[in-house]
């Protein structure tokens, strides 16, 4: 059991999939071992080798290349419950079929102000098609892996539509229990009280979903499977516990009925939630548990354990891309360790407390493998959130859903659970507002597995030696050895933000940052991507924080990284434009020399727009130059020369993401850059780069290298090294 788990997960480190040869000789390989003594190699590749098979598969589904971009009428139905929180509706399209062509089967699309969709409808699009693609940055969310993992091979804008069927089947009436539950007065908690019955976590804020990152409660929300544990455990005790009181029938054994009751729940509740997996993963071990303890209580509490990993990664190898599949098993395995081996028995409280201690020291390693943020007060936060949720809230919500066709029982339980739920998120505001998560710098492979030796050794019974080693063997994950350019170097990073801008500039002591990234609704690139990719690197506090000029896709971020990067100084090409928070002065002539490398600023003060305003950045390391313009126009590029005669650059940033208003011939022909850097967001509206730029660049024979295509991109200055995107070293579902 082990050997296959460990072949199937293997798959989490592939950075491109076999081809199907190798993957046939892998085979021919491994069954002539199947009954030897090596049956453990063997087992470990039919398992990688099936793992694999599933993800081509998953691959094979994607758009094609050649309709990326592409309109096209298609047909398909909704799938679960939309999304209508924002202007947008966005929801998941399945069963998709176009008379013209093949097309993956599903698809994330999302309707400007359009009519309401409901889940189980089957509708007639018109759909701008895009491929699966998201940020690459070195830290962050990974939207990319998150879209292979759902098995959804295109994303979309619908632009027209018409409705073939209504909606049925379980998405018809989820739809239905779900506007029910919404209109029901719960103290303002409706929409957290439709996650937790329902599984549709839409009508959750982001306030609200910050404040559950914060305080590392988000589980109790997000993923259902501590609520379908609960509750086949409550209907489990509830048998047994009539069965010792002599109050079950004789005649009938208890036992068989107790595990079939709770197994019937906690796939009831499931089918009510959407089946999401999480919600499936969470099932399928209460099933193992409970089959366990009616036939193969002999065989150790790791035998469910595995048991369910295996069902879990056969009949989906691509869960372990989900975060929360590795959290949710290294939980059950830690509580498993935690409490195995121990003499005597422990009161209930004592207990709690000791389950909590040891999933929140063990889970350690495995959150910051993941890159996911800290939460320092996530201990306490949970003592009191998860009975608050799961013996309150949940049950009271359960029972209120079912009654609503009793007049006012219905709506008086389920305000019940909203105003318990609203106590609670006041509580758990309090505790973000003095804890908030905490975002690590990313240690190294060696420090996260000496980190979780170290971890099983504090959590070991009391007789093992060395126990007070494990405190020691935590130290390098928390203190990893920081990677800084030498003295005259400059590490430059365009970040990956989409359709926008953010330059990290790292010397050997200080950390610069040109732009912040854009923000558009909920999305702030500033607080989703640039932080996270700072502290990431170990930067704790910027230098400078330089933006070029005020429009939302260079500044938009720019508010977020000031609150969590407290900037010694910043500077901006339109001051009047940017939120009071930031008190930028205004970018001028200037220059600076750290640690042997030149800075140095420049504005056109005769500019009469917000892109002419644009403050550009020259950076200069052992000769080797990087120029950032912003947006600058042609007319200002002109006055950039004039001040600046026989200026020569090695790497230039195209202006305006590529726009043919930037990036003008002559200003090429005098700077006569080796390389030109773009930044911009795939597929976006506006075309960037535009033709005639791309065509400018290649005409003179300048490298051109597009953060759509490759990532964030990594310039170490002064090295006269060629230039790392982050897609050079992708992994298999990330497009190359």
């Amino acid at each position: 059991m082990i050997a296959l788990a460990l072949g199937m997960l293997a798959l989490r480190w592939v950075p491109t999939l076999p081809p199907i040869w190798l993957l046939l000789v892998l085979v021919f390989l491994a069954l002539p071992l199947l009954l030897s003594r090596f049956c453990f190699v063997s087992l470990c590749l039919l398992g990688f080798v099936w793992a694999c098979h599933s993800a081509q598969g998953a691959l094979d589904d994607r758009l094609p290349r050649a309709l990326d971009g592409r309109t096209l009428w298609l047909e398909g139905t909704v799938e679960g419950l939309p999304d209508r929180s924002g202007p947008s509706v966005r929801f998941i399209l399945a069963n998709v079929s176009s008379p013209r062509m093949k097309l993956p089967q599903r698809m994330r699309l999302s309707w400007f102000a359009g009519p309401p969709v409901t889940g189980g409808e089957r509708w007639r699009l018109a759909v701008k098609l895009k491929l699966p693609h998201g940020m690459a940055n070195e830290a962050g969310f990974d939207y990319e892996a998150w879209l292979t993992a759902q098995r959804i091979g295109a994303t979309g804008s619908v632009k027209a539509g018409e409705r073939l069927a209504a909606a049925s089947g379980p998405a018809g009436w989820r739809e239905a229990w779900r506007q029910r539950l919404l209109s029901v007065d719960a103290d303002g908690r409706s929409g957290a009280l439709v996650a937790l019955v329902l599984g549709d976590a839409s009508g959750l804020s982001s306030v609200d979903w910050q404040v559950l990152q914060d305080t590392g409660t988000l589980h109790l929300m997000v993923i259902s499977g501590s609520h379908v544990s609960l509750l086949a455990g409550l209907l489990y005790l509830l048998v047994a516990g009539m069965a010792r009181r002599g109050i079950w029938p004789s005649r009938i054994p208890w036992l068989p009925c107790a595990c079939l009751l709770a197994a019937a729940v906690a796939w009831s509740y499931g089918l009510m939630a959407g089946f999401d997996v999480p919600v499936r993963r969470a099932c399928v071990m209460v099933s193992m548990v409970l089959l366990w303890r009616l036939c193969y209580r002999r065989a150790g509490l790791w035998t469910p354990l595995l048991g369910a990993l295996l069902l879990v990664l056969s009949s989906e190898p691509l869960v372990v891309l989900s975060a929360g599949f590795w959290l949710s098993y290294s939980a059950v395995a830690l509580l498993i360790f935690g409490f195995a081996g121990r003499l005597g028995r422990w009161m209930a409280w004592l207990t709690w407390l000791r389950a909590q201690w040891v999933m929140a020291l063990g889970l350690l390693p495995a959150s910051m493998a993941l890159g996911l943020p800290l939460s320092i007060s996530g201990m306490l936060a949970n003592l009191i959130a998860v009975p608050w949720v799961e013996l309150a809230v949940v049950p009271l919500a359960l029972i209120g859903s079912l009654t609503l066709w009793v007049p006012w029982l219905g709506e008086s339980l389920l305000w019940l659970a909203g105003a318990a739920l609203d106590v609670l998120f006041r509580s758990l505001e309090w505790m973000a507002s003095l804890a908030p998560a905490w975002q690590p710098t990313a240690a190294p492979a060696w420090a996260l597995l000496l980190a979780l030796v170290g971890v099983l050794l504090i959590l070991a019974p009391a007789g093992v030696p060395g126990r007070a080693l494990g405190v020691a063997m935590l130290l390098p994950m928390f203190f990893p050895p920081l990677s800084v350019p030498a003295p005259g170097l400059a590490e430059v990073r365009v970040l990956d933000v989409g359709q926008g801008l953010s330059v990290l500039i790292r010397t050997h002591s200080s950390a610069w940052l040109y732009d912040a990234g854009p923000r558009s609704g909920d999305f702030d690139a500033g607080a989703r991507v640039v932080v996270p990719v700072m502290r990431s690197l170990g930067v704790r506090r910027l230098d400078m924080l330089m933006l070029s000029h005020a429009d939302s896709d260079h500044a938009g971020g720019a508010l977020a990284v000031s609150m969590a990067m407290r900037p010694r100084e910043t500077v901006g090409g339109e001051v009047e434009r940017l939120p009071a928070g930031l008190a930028a002065k205004p970018c001028s002539a200037r220059e600076w020399i750290v640690d042997g490398v030149r800075l140095s600023s420049w504005a056109w003060l005769a500019a009469q727009d917000s892109n002419g305003r644009s403050c550009v950045l020259r950076i200069e390391a052992n000769g080797e130059v990087l120029l950032l313009t912003g947006d600058l126009p042609l007319v200002a590029e002109s006055a950039w020369l004039a001040a600046h005669p026989q200026a020569h650059v090695d790497w230039l940033l195209a202006g305006h993401h590529g726009s043919r208003s930037s990036s003008g011939a002559s200003f090429l022909r005098a700077l006569k850059p080796s390389a030109a850097l773009i930044s911009r967001g795939a597929s976006n509206p506006y075309g960037h780069p535009h033709p005639s730029v791309v065509q400018r660049f290649r005409a003179q024979g300048i490298e051109i290298h597009d953060t759509a295509e490759e990532g964030a991109l990594l310039v170490m200055l002064g090295a006269r090294e060629p230039l790392q995107g982050v897609r050079q070293s992708a992994h298999f579902w990330q497009e190359k």
